[in-house]
């Protein structure tokens, strides 16, 4: 048998990978067998736990915000619940003391050394960070415009107006304009008679932010969604 054989160090026994050796759950790689429910820190890589502070299970959690008894490393840094610095204590007295006061212990800061845990409602702080999460997917209007002639027909302008409620009902604002060649810009009256058809017609979705205004050779409104 060659040497380069022997030199190889034996692969320490994991009793969570024996259990599931059975059901498939190993992948292969150039460092031979993993299994996936441990992570190289030690830790899970998904675990349920219960918070203190509300006494229901918490669904997985990412590894970087460990809580309650999910927290292994001992000692560390802890913050109080009032943002208090309450020192370098063993992680069972932190947890006792998030205990008592009906909270939680939450890894915030795990790169450190010691780990920085901070005593907080952590059912709370997950609401906050979604409600956080939420306002930056706030849908940004952005200004649409359909152009119209003084003489335009009703197929046309259906057309038109179904484009215009389309724009309004994705939230954005739209800008009407009728549009004057040659000689027409004599008849601004039926210029505006068509924006008034337009905005009555989509009242129901729609409130004017800017009134029919005339600029150049073009009369021009704005409609914002209700």
């Amino acid at each position: 048998m060659p040497a380069a054989l022997h030199s190889r160090r034996p692969r320490r026994y994991n009793p969570a990978c024996s259990t599931r050796a059975s059901r498939g759950f190993f992948s292969g790689g150039r460092g031979g067998l993993r299994c996936p429910s441990a992570s190289r820190t030690g830790y899970p890589s998904t675990t349920i736990v219960y918070s203190h502070s509300s006494n229901k299970r918490i669904q997985p959690i990412e590894r970087q915000q460990r809580i309650n008894e999910q927290i292994r490393i001992s000692p560390v840094r802890v913050i109080g619940a009032e943002g208090e610095q309450l020192g370098i204590i063993p992680t069972d007295e932190a947890m006792a003391r998030a205990r008592e006061a009906g909270l939680d212990l939450v890894e915030v800061a795990p790169q450190e050394r010691p780990p920085v845990v901070r005593i907080m409602d952590f059912g709370k702080f997950k609401y906050q960070q979604k409600k956080r999460q939420h306002k930056g997917q706030v849908h940004h209007s952005k200004i649409k415009e359909i152009r119209l002639r003084p003489k335009i027909g009703d197929h046309d302008l259906d057309f038109k107006l179904m484009h215009a409620r389309e724009f309004l009902e994705h939230r954005d604002k739209v800008t009407v304009a009728v549009v004057f060649r040659g000689r027409e810009i004599a008849h601004i009256d039926e210029g505006r008679r068509v924006i008034d058809r337009v905005i009555a017609k989509l009242d129901d979705i729609a409130k004017i932010e800017q009134p029919p205004m005339h600029q150049g050779r073009r009369i021009v409104c704005t409609l914002a969604p209700k």
